[in-house]
């Protein structure tokens, strides 16, 4: 499922910051325009995966017209004179499986019949437990 927030983003002299005020004023930066885009949509994945995998509650994206670059300045002490706001999206799951999860280590036992028999096969332990799991979850 798609995520979206509004970004503003404030041209510094190294770059750019990037801020989410609905996200308590969650921040990143770049050092180009396309490096602090890709960065806003890093930060965002991560806020939101942290957040449902700690099960806290996310404060619900502003109307971008609502957002204003100045306020946000002024609490911030940052200039705001080429300040825009941009929508960040992101699928988090997606992002997620590509970014995030990295491969844990397990060790199972199974019967020694079952494991000649698969061996036999060629069937590939990780991949089965993997998709079994996968289903398993789905169905609960």
């Amino acid at each position: 499922m798609l995520s979206v927030y509004p970004a503003v983003f404030f041209k510094e002299e190294n770059g750019y910051s990037v801020i989410f005020p609905d996200l308590n004023n969650l921040a990143t930066d770049g050092d180009t325009l396309s490096e602090a885009m890709m960065m806003a949509i890093d930060c965002l994945a991560g806020y939101l995966f942290t957040a449902k995998y700690d099960h806290e509650a996310v404060a619900n994206p502003s109307d971008m017209k609502s957002i204003r670059p100045e306020a946000i300045a002024q609490e911030l002490e940052l200039s705001y004179e080429e300040a825009f706001v941009n929508l960040i999206s992101v699928d988090v799951e997606e992002y997620a499986k590509l970014h995030f999860n990295k491969s844990v280590k397990k060790t199972l036992s199974i019967p020694e019949w079952l494991n000649k028999e698969a061996l036999s096969k060629g069937i590939n332990f990780s991949q089965v437990l993997q998709e079994a799991l996968i289903s398993k979850l789905q169905s609960m």
